[in-house]
């Protein structure tokens, strides 16, 4: 009877532990940095690059920091962290921009969040990969707050001077 009380108790005990995502254990939580992850791929570009960087591939894991509510709103700026990790480009490719922008799959728009990686700051890939951390970027309440609502509406690209437009794209997912 005894170990009936205990597990009584234990259960009784369980709906008061939170798991701070408002009962959605799939969702993310409602509170820290907001983090999305780009899969980037030349392919993706529109149009897809054909060119000596068509195998150029990457990741970016983008981590805003900004005040939010109980809710989890957004309540002003903040900063971004950029990681990007670059592969399978040619040997001695430069990386001299890269942007989060708006637009869904397929669609292609003006940058909206610069990481100031530019030609007079590039990332020089020698062995055709790299590894670059960008922090302290701006990030307006109104932009964080329109990418949590709907990162998949944007995309995260690299230009190198063979493709200006974007040598690697990927959309972004919430993680």
């Amino acid at each position: 009877m005894r170990r009936l009380g205990i597990l009584l108790i234990a259960l009784a005990l369980v709906p008061a532990c939170d798991d701070d995502n408002n009962g959605n254990p799939a969702g993310p939580s409602n509170s820290g940095p907001l983090v999305f992850l780009a899969n980037m791929t030349a392919a993706n570009e529109v149009p897809p690059v054909t060119n000596a960087e068509s195998n150029g591939r990457g990741t970016a894991t983008i981590t805003i920091t900004v005040p939010r509510d109980n809710a989890g709103n957004p309540t002003g700026s903040g900063t971004a962290t950029f990681v990007l990790q670059l592969s399978s480009f040619p040997p001695g490719t430069v990386a001299v921009a890269a942007h989060i922008h708006p637009g869904a799959a397929g669609v292609n728009g003006s940058p909206l969040v610069n990481t100031n990686l530019s030609a007079a700051a590039p990332l020089v890939m020698a062995d055709g990969s790299g590894n670059l951390t960008i922090s302290n970027i701006t990030v307006t309440q109104d932009v964080a707050t329109q990418i949590m609502a709907n990162p998949a509406a944007f995309y995260f690209n690299v230009h190198t001077p063979l493709n200006p437009g974007g040598a690697i794209r990927g959309q972004l997912a919430r993680q």
